[in-house]
């Protein structure tokens, strides 16, 4: 290595111990697709599995464009949000009482937005993780019952994600308009008392655009996948471990329950180089709530299958290929080689088109084929990439 060079950077044991939290945030997430989940469940699941990324999000973001400059505090008191989010799961899901979780998600927000201000930087690309629009629904839903307080919720993340959508195309503007709030701010009669009697205080800079570090990102985002497809092999495990007696179907489910796991993390995290793996900001983030999420309910699913015994019923099985779906439309057209159009019609569409032929007409097949034909599925688009890999002799 050149002198010169670089030492590329790792997650820190700050980031990993912050990391710990969302393991008990998703096991927690998972139990709400156990069983037999409505459209009510599936819509808190949705929403609130958005809420815990989006708070992991703001605060990942921010330690990777902070790096040395982290603050230990920050990082445990968000974990200590977190932690409180994921610990009212099960009250706001079973008895209704959302209050300690829109407290904790609305607290966790405000410290990394206050965290993006102290450090005078603009994330250009993904600037919802410094913005309060998308927390007003939230504040509102405080004055509401179920159901409207759910669509408030989803309204909320409408505008999230609708603002960084859109604000993230003109980084420009945005950053100017960041600027102007700055200029705006000095000329405040606060800002020139503080200049006149405390000269020693050093004044805030100029925003600037924030510069994510690209490897170190993507460790990031591929530790979090790590992290949900552990969660998935613990449902397979604490499922076998329920069962009094193995019989051949759970060996086969067991077996090839396992077999789609290692090929999703295969299509996830190994299918593309890493430095394709992060393209622009705007497309990486939906992407990555969105596959996650249907890695978690393909991991409910299994693991509410390995507790059944013969065939599924029908909220397991559309949960199981409900998620397969979504994983296949998603994860896709970003992660195929080639163009995005060739594969979607030619790979990830057939897909997709399979797992919910499965959920639709698999009431009759034993568990086990279920998952097998999942894993047909999954391994027809390992097969092309890894052919895809290959390169051509030239003639």
């Amino acid at each position: 290595m050149s002198p010169m060079a670089v030492e590329e950077r790792h997650a820190t044991w700050l980031e990993l111990f912050f990391d710990l939290v969302i393991v008990a945030a998703v096991a927690q997430l998972a139990h709400l697709l156990h069983s037999e989940p409505d459209g009510r469940q599936l819509l808190i699941f949705a929403v609130l599995y958005y809420a815990m990324w989006s708070v992991w999000t703001g605060f990942t973001l921010y330690a990777n464009v902070a790096a040395t400059r982290t603050r230990l505090l920050t990082m445990l008191a968000a974990m200590f949000g977190i932690a409180v989010m994921a610990a009212s799961v099960p009250q706001l899901a079973e008895h209704d009482r959302p209050q300690p979780f829109i407290v904790a998600y609305l607290a966790c927000r405000m410290l990394a937005i206050a965290s993006w201000k102290r450090e005078n930087e603009v994330m250009t690309e993904w600037p919802g993780v410094h913005q309060a629009l998308g927390l007003i629904p939230w504040v509102a839903s405080l004055g509401f019952d179920a159901p409207a307080r759910y669509w408030l919720w989803a309204l909320g993340i409408v505008f999230d994600i609708g603002f960084s959508l859109l604000a993230s195309r003109s980084p420009e503007r945005l950053l100017a308009a960041e600027r102007r709030d700055y200029e705006r701010d000095q000329r405040r009669w606060t800002t020139r008392l503080v200049r006149r009697y405390a000269p020693w205080h050093e004044a805030d800079p100029e925003p600037q655009a924030a510069a994510a570090d690209r490897p170190h990102l993507v460790e990031r985002l591929g530790l979090f996948v790590i992290i949900v497809l552990g969660e998935a092999v613990a449902q397979l495990v604490n499922a076998a471990a329920g069962v009094d007696e193995w019989s051949y179907r759970m060996w086969l489910l067991g077996l090839i329950g396992f077999g789609l796991l290692v090929a999703l993390w295969w299509l996830t995290l190994n299918a593309a180089p890493a430095s394709e793996a992060l393209r622009a900001l705007r497309l990486t983030m939906p992407v990555h709530y969105l596959t996650t999420a249907a890695i978690v309910a393909i991991a409910a699913g299994l693991g509410g299958l390995a507790g059944e015994s013969g065939h599924a019923s029908a909220a397991v099985r559309w949960v199981l290929c409900g998620g397969a779906a979504v994983y296949f439309l998603v994860a896709g057209p970003i992660g195929g080689s080639g163009t995005a159009l060739r594969w979607t019609l030619g790979w990830a569409l057939p897909s997709a088109a399979g797992a919910i032929l499965l959920g639709a007409f698999g009431a009759h097949l034993a568990a086990w084929l279920l998952v097998g034909g999942l894993l047909v599925l999954t391994l027809w688009q390992v097969g092309h990439r890894r052919l895809a890999s290959i390169p051509t002799v030239p003639a």
